[in-house]
């Protein structure tokens, strides 16, 4: 089980919301609301909010933007993970993926479960990173949202978590970007 170590400092991070609906606007939109509350509760900074539709071209467009942007070092995504024929986050956002996150889903899943049983089969929850970027995709409920960043995001995202975190790797996750090439490695 994981604790907080309140020794340590709290580390605030830049954090992007992208709300992606083909019918909600920001006075509308509850779950990205749900995640901008949290996230600046805990202390965090609200890097970027857009919503965009359930197109996979523009929602590519905006997160690659955010992934080369250095003032931002997380996004959250709400919206687009069902089965419909409009939901295209996954398709959108993992091809970004230089690695994904396979435990993120398991995670959400254990957690939505617990919550609304059988039918968080309907989610395709996923995260990864980009470069120095975590990207994290959930589905467009505020119930959704609420679980999790309570659940899993809210801890992850702070340096004070016990026995490891995700705030604590994020200097490293763009060494494969600036390794030098090794003495004769061809280009």
């Amino acid at each position: 089980m994981s604790s907080t170590d309140e020794t340590k400092p709290f580390i605030p991070l830049n954090i992007a919301v992208l709300t992606i609906s083909d019918t909600r606007s920001l006075a509308d939109d509850r779950s990205g609301t749900t995640l901008v509350n949290r996230l600046t509760a805990a202390g965090h900074k609200l890097a970027a909010r857009k919503i965009v539709t359930d197109d996979v071209d523009a929602i590519r467009l905006i997160v690659s933007a955010w992934i080369k942007d250095p003032g931002i070092d997380a996004i959250i995504t709400t919206g687009g993970t069902g089965f419909t024929g409009r939901d295209v986050t996954p398709e959108a956002i993992e091809p970004l993926f230089e690695k994904r996150m396979d435990g993120f889903s398991v995670a959400f899943h254990m957690l939505s479960h617990a919550k609304i049983g059988a039918s968080t089969i309907q989610s395709r929850a996923t995260a990864g990173t980009a470069g120095s970027t975590f990207i994290f995709c959930l589905p467009g409920s505020p119930g959704a949202c609420r679980d999790g960043w309570d659940g899993l995001l809210a801890h992850q995202l702070d340096y004070r978590t016990r026995p490891c975190n995700f705030v604590e790797i994020m200097p490293r996750l763009d060494e494969h970007l600036r390794r030098p090439k090794a003495k004769g490695a061809s280009a």
